[in-house]
Formats: C-alpha cells, sequence, structure tokens
C-alpha cells in the first residue's frame, strides 16, 4: 500500500512544488558547460549539496527503502546529464549520498550553505524544498527524525513557515484520500505486458515507463504546468498498476 501511495500523492503536489519550472533555467547544460567536475567541486554546488540533504532525509527513519533508492536514482540520472562527463559525475553524487546519509552531525552546516547560496532565488528554495518534504512521505508516513531534519533545513532556508505547512499538509489530505482505481486486467494493459510475461518483464516495463513520465527535480525543468499535471497523473496510474500485478503474484 506504501508504494500505490507514494505517487498517488504527487499529482496536485508536483504542480504546486514545480509550477516555477517553466520560468527557471539554472540547471541546463549550457550553465555547466564550463564546470570542472571533481567529487569537490561537485560537492560545493548547489546540486551537491542539495544531494546532501536528499541523503539525511532518505536515512532519516533508519534506512533507505526501495521506493526512496529508486526516486533518488532517477534524480541522480537526471542531474548528471547537466554537467560535463555525465557518468563520473553521477558516480560522484551517489559517493556524496552514500557519505552524507550516515552523517548527523553537520545537518545544519549543509542546510545554511546551500540555504545562503540560494538566498535570492525563493522559487528554488521552494523546489527543494518541496521535493524534500516529497521525499519524506514517500513511504507513506513522515517519521520524528525526519520531521526534525525537515525542520532544520526549512530554518537555515529561512524557508516562509507558511509555505512550508502548505506542502506539507497538502501531503497529508492527499494521504487520506488515496485510492486504488484500476483492476488487474487494465494494470497489465497500462504496462504493456500479459499475465503469462514472468515478473522480470513486467519490472522492466514498469521501469521504463516511470523514467518516462516520472517529473524530476531536473527533468522538470522548463515543462509547462498542463505538461507536470499529466505526466505525474500517468505516473500514478503507473506505479498502481505494478502494485497490482505485484500482489496478485505474491
Amino acid at each position: 500500500m506504501g508504494n500505490i501511495i507514494v505517487l498517488a500523492l504527487l499529482g496536485a503536489v508536483f504542480y504546486y512544488i514545480f509550477k516555477s519550472y517553466s520560468k527557471y533555467q539554472n540547471y541546463s547544460q549550457e550553465a555547466f558547460k564550463n564546470f570542472s567536475v571533481s567529487h569537490d567541486s561537485i560537492r560545493k554546488s548547489d546540486l551537491g549539496l542539495f544531494v546532501a540533504l536528499v541523503a539525511k532525509v532518505a536515512k532519516a527513519d533508519g534506512k533507505v527503502d526501495a521506493l526512496e533508492a529508486q526516486l533518488v536514482g532517477i534524480m541522480f540520472d537526471d542531474i548528471s546529464k547537466v554537467f560535463p562527463e555525465p557518468e563520473k559525475t553521477k558516480q560522484i553524487l551517489k559517493d556524496i549520498f552514500d557519505d552524507e546519509k550516515d552523517r548527523t552531525d553537520n545537518i545544519e552546516q549543509v542546510a545554511q550553505t546551500l540555504g545562503n547560496a540560494l538566498k535570492r532565488n525563493k522559487a528554488q528554495q521552494q523546489q527543494f524544498m518541496g521535493f524534500l518534504i516529497q521525499l519524506a512521505f514517500i513511504d507513506g508516513e513522515v517519521s520524528q527524525g525526519e520531521e526534525e531534519i525537515l525542520a532544520i533545513i526549512a530554518e537555515a532556508f529561512e524557508f516562509d513557515p507558511k509555505a512550508y505547512h502548505a506542502i506539507f499538509d497538502q501531503f497529508e489530505k492527499m494521504m487520506q484520500n488515496v485510492q486504488p482505481k484500476a483492476n488487474i486486467d487494465d494494470a497489465y494493459k497500462l504496462l504493456g505486458v500479459s499475465k503469462e510475461d514472468d515478473m522480470s518483464v513486467v519490472k522492466k516495463a514498469y521501469r521504463k515507463l516511470v523514467r518516462q513520465y516520472h517529473p524530476d527535480i531536473i527533468k522538470s525543468q522548463g515543462k509547462s504546468e498542463e505538461y507536470m499535471k499529466e505526466a505525474t497523473a500517468k505516473t500514478q496510474e503507473i506505479n498502481q498498476a505494478y502494485e497490482m500485478i505485484k500482489e496478485a503474484r505474491s
């Protein structure tokens, strides 16, 4: 049920989180074309600092579950594409994530460093903060540890408390209204597979469709609000279908 909840939450929230992306082009290949890729330069960049915070939120409840790992993995793919040497960049992002996920001594420091860099860009603050809140909700509920880390980050960002609670409350309200909509035949049809296909084939089809439609932190730049809503709604259907097939076969 947790996995069904996650992507069913995202429709209205991604509209809120990413509504300014069509005007926001800081993260592009053109912007990073002269960037010298190294562990130190990536770690000190806005996106490197953001990955460090993502790691802390993802591990705040004691583990990084499969769905969190999938969302973070897609984020790595999308972020690395804007840098020169994407494969090298992706490995550095993974290393940053692994280094930071178990550290609790520097949360405030990392958050303040990124917060200072974003001080004049409220839209970017909103996008990053929204993504972190979404990540905390990804397993269906927010733990005390996750809530504490989010509060530290929000304070370091000098994030508007009303905006913070608006995002948070929107997730909670949607969680209360999530209901499965498809039947098992529709699920197979949506993923483009049959009942006779091996689960590995189903999983491959699912991942391909999620990657195609998933509205992520970088991929979403330059897309219209209508596109974001349609893509997210499709992602909800895909995830729900996959969960139904897994449950039917277990």
